[in-house]
């Protein structure tokens, strides 16, 4: 009996994720979640400032399960942060019982608490309405949508329902409890670039560490780079994304210790130049400026061993068919290549593969071409294991289909969204088995047989959405 009762005291003092318990079944645990009705808020973070909507905690609290932030990137480069706010950061926005800052991050953080805090909660729905064009922020030290997803994963962590784990359905309630999904809206461009990249040119290369670099050209003069990891999948994880000069037709060698020689041709004259980069935390590159080093077209390079700093760089002559080839030097610590004259010659060798990286079984090849509702000049990759995939944003948050957006933003799309009096679009959407938002539903009379899953109003406490929303899932 004694060690019958030490080991019960052992067990019952251990925290309780750590014993074995029966799972408790919740009202709506079986109900599929495109089949659910969720209490939602129009412009959640303006509490009473516009409508009777209370606090986040207090909305929480008292059931609602979808909450929007009109988000803007104007300052991001000093607060490192998005702002909160209607028309601009700061308007419309109740600090009552909220966060005392505009800044994103603590707004979510206050989610991320409740949530902590209220494990059994159905499924949580964060949506960011982007107010501002973030496909001109062009760094993530600029707030381009890296950062964004980067918040959004350091925030919510493990509760966090990313849309790339979600091929499809999104399962019953009961499966997604205690975990938080966002959601894209607004500025339809940024949603757009989210799905895919577009380019000319691109090139590619990768070392035993993993790391990736594909770098291309606009089309019209300014060149840009994607840095990511290849998985254990195959697959590439896509890390940061940025523009880092002006020119056409690049090239790329990466070597095992992460630093990698571009090279390029002038924008508007047959000069080639080249920049040194090194791939840092997070997949962040840093720059060197760019330097001249030739004249010729089509410049191609590679290390000569891969944990090296020799390099060998072939191109073609901006007057003939001839290669010519130079010996170079990477200098790391002062991010420069020493280019040997006295072995500058034409050469008959062909110029090295761009499109290809290798490094040991591993292979990366990059590509331009339709995919799906994506145009012509879509940015693609494959490897050795998986087939043609788009080199885009690591798809943390899911994107929503507006009624009039194209057919690119429609595709794979799980969730939609329309004014709540687009009655016809709303029914249609539910008919087909979306998860749909109606928004500025504010009268009773705006209510659809299918019902919107997120009827988001500005008054959340009125007898008439309490009707409406009776069989809402908490």
């Amino acid at each position: 009996m004694k060690i019958f009762a030490v080991t019960l005291a052992l067990v019952l003092a251990l925290p309780a994720p750590a014993r074995a318990q029966a799972p408790t079944a919740l009202p709506g645990d079986d109900l599929a979640f495109a089949s659910a009705v969720f209490r939602a808020t129009h412009n959640s973070y303006s509490g009473n400032v516009d409508g009777t909507k209370g606090s986040i905690t207090y909305q929480l609290d008292n059931g609602v399960r979808f909450l929007e932030f009109d988000i803007h990137d104007n300052g991001y480069a000093t607060s490192l942060d998005y702002a909160v706010g209607h028309d601009y950061p700061g308007d419309a926005v109740d600090h009552a019982g909220n966060p005392a800052s505009n800044n994103l991050r603590g707004w979510l953080q206050t989610i991320n608490t409740w949530s902590a805090g209220h494990p059994d909660h159905a499924p949580l729905l964060v949506m960011l309405d982007v107010k501002d064009d973030l496909t001109d922020n062009f760094s993530y030290a600029a707030g381009n949508l890296t950062a964004l997803n980067k918040e959004l994963s350091d925030v919510f962590g493990a509760r966090l329902l990313t849309a790339k784990d979600v091929p499809g359905a999104l399962g019953t309630i009961g499966s997604l409890r205690g975990r938080v999904l966002t959601l894209l809206s607004g500025h339809a461009g940024t949603r757009t670039e989210y799905k895919r990249d577009v380019g000319a040119n691109p090139a590619v290369a990768i070392n035993a560490l993993g790391q990736v670099v594909e770098v291309h050209d606009s089309g019209s003069g300014t060149l840009w780079y994607w840095s990511g990891t290849y998985g254990s999948d195959g697959r590439v994880t896509w890390l940061r994304h940025g523009r880092y000069g002006t020119g056409t037709t690049p090239a790329v060698a990466l070597n095992d210790h992460g630093y990698l020689v571009e090279v390029h041709k002038s924008q508007n004259a047959d000069t080639l130049w080249y920049q040194v980069g090194q791939i840092g935390t997070g997949g962040e590159i840093t720059w060197s400026a760019s330097r001249q080093y030739d004249s010729g077209v089509l410049p191609s390079i590679t290390f000569v061993t891969p944990a090296g700093t020799a390099v060998k760089e072939i191109h073609r002559s901006q007057s003939s068919s001839q290669n010519w080839f130079w010996d170079g030097t990477l200098n790391p610590s002062a991010a420069t290549v020493t280019w040997n004259s006295a072995t500058h010659a034409t050469t008959s060798l062909p110029r090295y593969p761009t499109t290809v990286g290798v490094s040991g079984t591993r292979r990366v090849t990059v590509s331009t071409g339709a995919d799906g509702a994506a145009p012509a000049n879509t940015l693609r990759y494959s490897t050795d294991r998986v087939g043609v995939q788009r080199i885009r944003y690591e798809q943390i948050a899911f994107d929503e289909f507006q009624a009039g957006d194209s057919a690119l933003l429609q595709e794979g799309a799980i969730f939609y969204g329309a004014v709540a009096t687009n009655k016809s679009f709303i029914t249609s959407s539910r008919n087909a088995g979306r998860v749909v938002r109606g928004w500025d539903f504010d009268d009773a009379s705006l209510a659809t047989n299918p019902p919107a899953n997120y009827p988001a109003t500005n008054y959340p406490w009125t007898g008439w959405y309490a009707t409406v929303t009776a069989n809402a899932v908490r």
